[in-house]
């Protein structure tokens, strides 16, 4: 049997149908269909477009945090965080972009799609520990890539990027130990020295 790609108006017309007054924003851009939908219809709106007809995403294939804090330099006035999905369905042979916006910039939190889509849950785990995003509903939500006593999330705009702490092994000590960063913030201007003939220019 071939399977032929779904044209992405087709695939914005049975999104449309099946999400129905809980589309945000529907468009397409470069070939790609992206829904963005309030937080507070996630799940039900993940279950839609896993089950019904004509969507039949099946796979989500990653979930990634944004910080906007700083798009459009500093001059966009929307929600700090959100959460993109990029979805598959292998019966249409057609994609999606989910975006959701956490409504709460302080404390970002939103459904777990894990019961949705089982690939979720360390992607789920990666924006909680890179950003701060709390999924409500998730069964193991702990860090996964830094540090159990990591402080703060590395991938906000506001992190430092030398970090609060650095650690090292202490040989007298025999284990790991945290201190205050060492690192001189500098700015370094590289010095370039050119022969006269470099290359056989003139």
């Amino acid at each position: 049997m071939t399977v032929y790609s779904i044209r992405p108006e087709v695939t914005l017309e049975a999104v449309k149908l099946v999400v129905g007054d809980k589309v945000a924003r529907l468009t397409t851009a470069l070939g790609e269909v992206e829904l963005v939908v309030p937080s507070s219809d996630l799940l039900a709106v993940a279950k839609l477009l896993r089950d019904a007809p004509g969507c039949q995403f099946e796979q989500l294939l990653d979930l990634c945090g944004v910080d906007y804090s700083e798009y459009k330099d500093g001059v966009y006035e929307g929600p700090r965080f959100a959460v993109v999905m990029h979805l598959l369905s292998v019966s249409l042979n057609q994609r999606l972009r989910l975006k959701v916006f956490a409504p709460d910039d302080d404390m970002p939190y939103m459904a777990s799609v894990n019961e949705v889509w089982n690939s979720a849950n360390w992607f789920e785990r990666e924006a909680f520990d890179l950003f701060g995003i709390v999924f409500e509903g998730h069964n193991d939500l702990r860090r996964i890539l830094t540090d159990y006593g990591f402080i703060g999330h590395p991938f906000r705009k506001d992190f430092p990027t030398t970090g609060h702490v650095e650690m090292r092994f202490d040989a007298e000590q025999g284990r790991v130990v945290y201190q205050p960063v060492s690192i001189e913030v500098r700015e370094i201007t590289p010095r370039i020295i050119r022969e006269e003939n470099y290359g056989g220019l003139q």
